[in-house]
């Protein structure tokens, strides 16, 4: 297909963030939570989708193609906000997620978070959303954000900040945790916009910042500092195995938020905004692949397009969750005219 129009060029790029985050969970599956170590020496480099390894008992539960939480949340996410014409409801998407982890098995199963394990558990009480601290410095919502983000305006900061603290309140409500979840959501966002990488880039810092100071909950590090140490990493490194060896053991790839977000906006410098390297570049990173690969393989997508994408990995990831993708990207197009984005 052609991609022509303005109005084309941002279904264009919202479908580009939507594939994107499927097709970096999926490719990143079989690595997840492995030693960087452990994955060259098991895998040697991964080129494609694969079997989640018996080893691993992390990604053991998932076959070839298939996604994991992060996408499987960030779809549940996403029909509340379709369900609800556009509206953010917390309790309705913590009833989301819920339903989802039972029809998964998933307390059963080392599959959920610990931020998320926790605040499931005290819905599944009858606790409300409202009342629940959720102060985890996990990345749980900045891994499934990208999707609803394409409906988000970036007119107004603070308006695009409590539109993310909402869609995040339901399991992550730490002031580390939303600063993760906007940078990655402003990044699809503005992406889907039309804004360069490297505008982009420019304003992360600020705008983390400021998600971050919105209401102090923790010590952590700063969110903006450590996408900026990132950056430099990328910056000053020589070729994809030192950036790679330096984003692992420098900025971190765990599954804190102040290690994975910086990490994923990282690898989508690396990967100068390419969707299908930057995803293999996650996939073969070390530590939270899967996570890292769907954050920054949906900002690549936004920035590139869907066009972008190998018709191969769109196509396996449709075939292998047995949906339609395409669906979430028209009503996700119609929820940002109706919400006048």
């Amino acid at each position: 297909m052609t991609i022509s129009t303005p109005d084309n060029n941002i279904k264009s790029r919202i479908a580009g963030a939507v594939y994107g985050q499927a097709i970096g969970d999926a490719l990143g599956m079989p690595s997840e939570l492995w030693p960087r170590e452990r994955v060259k020496s098991f895998f040697g480099e991964i080129t494609d989708f694969l079997d989640g390894p018996a080893e691993n008992n992390a990604a053991c539960y998932f076959k070839k193609g298939e996604f994991t939480d992060d996408t499987s949340m960030a779809l549940a996410v996403a029909d509340a906000v379709i369900e609800r014409k556009g509206d953010i409801d917390p309790v309705l998407i913590g009833q989301n997620i819920l339903a989802w982890a039972y029809r998964i098995d998933a307390f059963n199963k080392n599959i959920l978070g610990p931020t998320s394990k926790v605040a499931l558990n005290a819905i599944k009480e009858g606790i409300p959303v409202s009342e629940l601290p959720n102060n985890g410095m996990t990345n749980g919502a900045a891994m499934r954000i990208a999707p609803v983000a394409s409906m988000l305006s970036t007119a107004c900061v603070d308006h695009f900040i409590e539109d993310v603290f909402q869609l995040s309140s339901a399991t992550h409500k730490s002031d580390v945790a939303l600063a993760g979840a906007v940078a990655v959501a402003w990044s699809v966002a503005r992406a889907i916009d039309g804004i360069s990488w490297e505008a982009i880039k420019a304003e992360l810092p600020e705008i983390a910042e400021k998600a971050q100071k919105r209401n102090i909950t923790t010590f952590s590090a700063s969110m903006a500092r450590r996408i900026e140490l990132g950056f430099d990493l990328v910056k000053n490194s020589n070729g994809d195995e030192d950036a790679s060896e330096k984003v692992y053991h420098i900025l971190g790839t765990g599954t804190g938020v102040i290690e994975s977000v910086p990490a994923a906006l990282a690898m989508v410098e690396l990967a100068e905004t390419d969707p299908n390297r930057c995803a293999l570049l996650c996939a073969n990173l070390g530590g939270d692949t899967d996570t890292i690969g769907a954050m920054a393989t949906a900002i690549c997508g936004a920035i590139r397009g869907v066009e972008a994408f190998k018709p191969y990995y769109m196509d396996t990831i449709n075939e292998r969750n047995d949906l339609n993708l395409d669906r979430y990207v028209d009503l996700l197009e119609q929820l940002r005219i109706q919400r006048g984005e």
